[in-house]
């Protein structure tokens, strides 16, 4: 039988890295038999993981860079950390110095190392799926527990599933109401992703392998009010993004064309995921999100690998992958007419609408 504790799950990633983890999360949860206690960087991974069964709690750190001496933020940390020393450890950072912080934070906590086993000590296969890369992790067992820890086969989704509570749909029903979007067909556009801006303002899109014209996106949301012409489109981003795609709103010049930068907290995006009609993205954390959330998904590769990083769904069908190496290693090589075609040949979900959010 597994052994009644809470293996302890640790990565200092980014929105997308850290959902990614919840196939992970959840064979752990079945191994041992209790949900997981999940240290991560960034207040977005309490949010994410805020009321989803196989995490128990979350130790979110919003400024691990900062040197330990001047951050009382990582000794809060390690203080709780303690009270996990006698638990499996699994560590899924692959930066080395981001690794290196978090030796050093197991390593005051108290957290011995035979506890622990690290992502980085297993090869990740030439075309393997990031997800897959950490089962493999997840199915590895701390020296320290090799005679306790009873092994479960092979047998957990290997797809990111997210529960949507009462009281978040709730809270998306009322904004869509406010909003004057209920009952349209939603389609949301994710056109920036992390390196869109810097502290100088805009990146140039020649140093951006993520930037897709301003003009193809016009073209596809001119695409989608012929094809639907109930549609309402969105434009979804950050908070510090919404003056950019204010700007872009004013350039593709379409009405029916909303910017929501800044509305959408994670658990109302993840609530809006699960009812609207459908999304197109560039590779970044909020299509990962869409493909876990059902939601129809195009989604375009700049020079990173969909082998790797390809967003995964229960409806395999629903994610179509434009770009990425070998066919290119910039967003900006595909076409507005591909983008089209694929989104038309999504599959429609059950609720094309978002009719059961004013039910």
């Amino acid at each position: 039988m597994p052994i009644p504790t809470h293996p302890l799950v640790v990565r200092f990633g980014r929105i997308g890295d850290t959902l990614l983890l919840q196939p992970l999360l959840h064979r752990l949860h079945v191994r041992y038999g209790q949900p997981c206690t999940l240290f991560a960087a960034g207040s977005y991974a309490t949010d994410l993981y805020r009321g989803q069964p196989d995490v128990a709690e979350v130790i979110a750190l919003r400024a691990y860079h900062r040197p330990l001496l001047l951050s009382p933020e990582q000794w809060r940390a390690i203080a709780v950390l303690r009270r996990l020393r006698h638990v499996p450890v699994y560590v899924c950072e692959p930066q080395r110095r981001s690794l290196e912080r978090i030796r050093l934070l197991l390593k005051l906590a108290g957290i011995a190392e035979s506890h622990c086993v690290f992502l980085n000590d297993i090869p990740l296969a030439p075309e393997g799926h990031w997800i897959e890369h950490l089962l493999e992790l997840g199915d590895a067992t701390p020296p320290a527990f090799v005679e306790r820890a009873a092994k479960v086969p092979a047998a957990t989704s290997a797809v990111p599933e997210f529960v949507v509570s009462a009281s978040e749909r709730n809270d998306c029903n009322r904004w869509l109401a406010e909003r004057g979007l209920a009952g349209h067909p939603l389609v949301l556009l994710q056109p920036a992703n992390k390196r869109t801006l810097r502290w100088s303002g805009v990146r140039k899109a020649s140093d951006d392998d993520k930037s897709w014209p301003i003009g193809n996106w016009a073209g596809v949301v001119a695409a989608v009010r012929a094809y639907l012409p109930r549609a309402r489109v969105l434009l979804c981003g950050s908070a510090a993004e919404r003056a950019y795609l204010q700007n872009m709103r004013t350039a593709i010049a379409q009405p029916d064309v909303e910017v929501v930068a800044g509305e959408l907290p994670l658990p109302r995006m993840r609530a809006l995921l699960a009812v609207a009609h459908s999304m197109i993205s560039v590779d970044t954390g909020p299509a990962h999100l869409a493909a876990a959330m059902g939601c129809p998904l195009v989604v375009m590769f700049g020079s990173v690998s969909p082998n790797h990083w390809r967003p995964r769904s229960r409806v395999p069908e629903a994610v179509q992958v434009l770009g990425g190496p070998p066919l290119s290693t910039r967003v900006d090589a595909i076409a507005p007419e591909q983008v089209i075609a694929a989104w038309q040949a999504l599959p429609l979900r059950a609720n094309t609408s978002n009719e059961a959010a004013v039910m």
